[in-house]
């Protein structure tokens, strides 16, 4: 109980309570709308917190990816359901043919987006980079943006950032 708390503390006290780099214009709002292809994920997500990964098809990020699966399945086992699981693959020509290697190393629970070549840049439209992860409420809005070291899923935070935006309104009221 102590770890988890002091864990939680930490998230708290990081710059933006974790949100570091975050114009205070994105905190607590809605995300830019977005879409891949006919597919609009944030719309499909709502009423699940909902954490979306900003990974490029890299060696990193293809152990960051297989890393994601195991905390969703340490989520599920804790109790902690519905929520939904996001990967955005990045905008590059490398990327972009690594997709279906990326895709083949997280499960069916997690969904992979490719970003189209003709299309806006998916990752500036949320503000985001290279291995962010943005973890929203239920309502859509913003709750964290985690950016290295604090989005390597090795560390804790962003499974406690997951908990608290489950388990506290961080950003208010949702009724939904």
């Amino acid at each position: 109980m102590w770890r988890s708390l002091g864990l939680a503390l930490a998230l708290c006290l990081l710059p933006g309570g974790g949100t570091q780099s975050q114009s205070k214009s994105s905190y607590c709002e809605q995300p830019p709308p977005w879409s891949i292809g006919d597919q609009n994920p944030m719309q499909n997500a709502t009423g699940t917190v909902t954490v979306v990964a900003l990974l490029d098809a890299s060696y990193v990020c293809i152990l960051q990816a297989s890393r994601f699966e195991d905390l969703r399945v340490k989520l599920k086992l804790e109790g902690y359901s519905n929520i939904s699981y996001i990967i955005v693959n990045g905008p590059g020509a490398d990327a972009r043919s690594q997709y279906l290697y990326l895709k083949k190393h997280v499960s069916d629970h997690i969904s992979v987006y490719q970003q189209e070549q003709h299309q806006p840049d998916i990752w500036s439209r949320l503000k985001g980079n290279k291995d962010d992860i943005l973890i929203y409420d239920r309502c859509g809005r913003l709750a964290y943006h985690l950016r290295m070291p604090y989005s390597f899923l090795s560390f804790p935070y962003v499974e406690q950032a997951i908990k608290i935006v489950y388990c506290v309104e961080k950003c208010g009221n949702c009724s939904l």
